[in-house]
């Protein structure tokens, strides 16, 4: 069979995934180690027997649900390639604009100091590293990628060592449920947390997709069960008050929120002392991201 085959029956066979051609492209790139272009050139080529099958498992595995990420178990953000796995929430772009505020907002601070940043919830390590990557060389920073999941840490450790090389003498990983076992004080915090609503985290992973609960329900107790609430505001809540305690005077805190709670989101930073709280938007102009700062009251 050839690529140009391969492609149209498995667009067919796709067709009540949202992007049936790009998935098929990515699929095709991934295991004929292809770039767009070369794929475009490659059309007549034959695939070999032992790829077919394995394209064919992918289109399957596709088909019930899983997304291409898991599949080849990669997936870009901020121009980086980030190794996923189902212990993680694959990357996606609405969260490259928590990246870009943070970024701006370090690179805006004039001190000689090592900036402290901690990535609270950090999964794939995603915002954290392209954020630690994306500085410029003058910034010094100390980073500590966070999470509950000890094989999410895994995948973040793999993915600061294969993308930043010897630049992770300046990260530690910490497991954690929240600040539990974080201490020390950060001149920032960058959080994407778990903010969807119980049942409708429940709902979505009803497709197949894989993606871990623990990651996307925002309702839970402390010891991560459902509290009974459905607005996403749990964790989120915890988070805000205990960051407080950790945060070097006048530091940021800097959370990526659903649009349907966002407003509530910021309301409560405002009610916990945080100043300068404002909401951003995101690609789509959907509130996104909230931030705002503490200082220490005299």
């Amino acid at each position: 069979m050839t690529v140009g085959q391969f492609k149209k029956n498995a667009v067919s066979l796709l067709k009540d995934s949202p992007t049936p051609a790009l998935d098929v492209d990515v699929l095709l790139q991934f295991f004929l180690n292809l770039d767009k272009t070369h794929l475009l050139m490659s059309r007549d080529e034959i695939i070999a027997g032992d790829i077919l099958r394995k394209l064919n498992s992918a289109v399957e595995q596709r088909k019930n649900g899983l997304p291409v990420a898991y599949i080849t178990g990669h997936k870009e953000f901020f121009g980086l390639d980030f190794a996923v796995s189902p212990a993680v929430l694959i990357p996606k772009p609405d969260t490259e604009l928590l990246v870009e505020l943070a970024v701006n907002s370090i690179e805006s601070i004039t001190s000689e100091k090592k900036i402290r940043v901690l990535d609270m919830c950090t999964g794939s390590g995603c915002v954290g590293i392209s954020l630690f990557k994306t500085l410029s060389s003058g910034v010094q920073i100390e980073l500590t990628l966070a999470d509950i999941s000890t094989d999410a840490l895994n995948i973040a450790q793999g993915n600061a060592k294969r993308l930043l090389g010897s630049d992770t003498q300046n990260i530690q990983f910490i497991q954690t449920n929240l600040f539990q076992n974080i201490s020390g004080s950060f001149d920032m915090i960058v959080t994407n947390p778990p903010y969807v609503p119980h049942n409708e985290a429940v709902e979505l992973l009803q497709d197949g997709r894989s993606e871990p609960l623990l990651a996307l329900d925002g309702d839970v107790n402390s010891d991560t069960s459902w509290n009974g609430q459905n607005d996403g505001l749990s964790l989120i809540k915890r988070l805000v008050v205990q960051a407080k305690d950790h945060l070097a005077d006048g530091g940021l805190l800097l959370m990526e929120t659903g649009e349907y709670n966002a407003r509530p989101t910021a309301d409560f930073f405002a009610q916990n002392g945080f100043t300068g709280v404002i909401i951003e938007k995101d690609l789509n102009a959907l509130l996104r991201v909230v931030r705002g700062s503490y200082n220490f009251k005299a």
